[in-house]
């Protein structure tokens, strides 16, 4: 295989992967006309929840394209799929308007925008990894004559697309594990702080109870103390100790 030849392959080549957007685009155009229940299907159809993580694909946009046109894109699809544009349908409708705009959202900002143009790149360079991986294989095999799937441009474009999905995917899922890290550390924090006010509540309540019953122990020692004192006064009779008492008289009966 010569040089010029593999350098021209899907997968190998830059002009392949910008025909690849350009395909997408005329794709995407044709979308753009559908209906506004059309556009609400399409945002809630099964598996949306991973198709939505994508802010383009929900836009229908090529990820190059200007802050501008993405916004004129953003207006025109919120106004098809407004809720008060969709009176019979506004439960749902309200459920498309609030993807396009969290999509509208992350576009907008210049830092989580160029995080979406970096998952695409990295999208190409796994998928043309895979692709060279998958020749060199078939060169040791003696094989390197065959052709491989990516090699359909067709399946080029799918593979890039679902690895793009992918790795969207997967920044969802590092998000979700560390929301709920978060959630779970705040809760460990909050318990603590609640067991800590309970513990001084129940510390100034003891001081106030015992503040509060000083006077009652104080007058209780009073009173023991009068007590003791008038016993001291009180003379008790003195027992005889080492002396014959005479028994007790009693008369005698006939």
């Amino acid at each position: 295989m010569s040089t010029s030849t593999f350098r021209d392959e899907p997968g190998t080549s830059k002009e392949s992967f910008e025909d690849f957007y350009t395909e997408v685009k005329e794709i995407e155009k044709r979308d753009s006309v559908l209906t506004p229940t059309q556009q609400i299907d399409r945002l809630l159809r099964p598996g949306s929840t991973y198709f939505n993580l994508n802010p383009f694909e929900v836009l229908q946009i090529d990820p190059d394209v200007e802050v501008a046109d993405i916004k004129k894109r953003y207006r025109t699809l919120s106004i098809l799929v407004h809720p008060d544009k969709n009176h019979d349908n506004q439960e749902r409708a309200q459920m498309a308007f609030d993807i396009v705009a969290r999509a509208w959202k992350i576009l907008e900002n210049d830092l989580t925008r160029k995080k979406c143009l970096e998952v695409y790149e990295e999208a190409k360079g796994r998928t043309d990894h895979m692709i060279t991986e998958k020749r060199k294989k078939l060169k040791k095999e003696g094989r390197s004559f065959e052709p491989i799937p990516e090699d359909d441009p067709t399946k080029y474009k799918h593979a890039i697309y679902v690895m793009v999905m992918k790795l969207f995917a997967d920044m969802e899922r590092r998000r979700q594990k560390l929301d709920q890290r978060d959630q779970e550390e705040r809760k460990r924090k909050r318990e603590g702080e609640i067991e800590e006010e309970e513990r001084v509540k129940a510390d100034r309540e003891w001081q106030q109870n015992f503040e509060e019953s000083r006077q009652n122990r104080v007058n209780s020692w009073h009173d023991f103390q009068s007590g003791a004192g008038k016993s001291k006064k009180t003379k008790k009779p003195k027992h005889m100790t080492g002396m014959m008492v005479p028994p007790k008289f009693k008369p005698e009966t006939r």
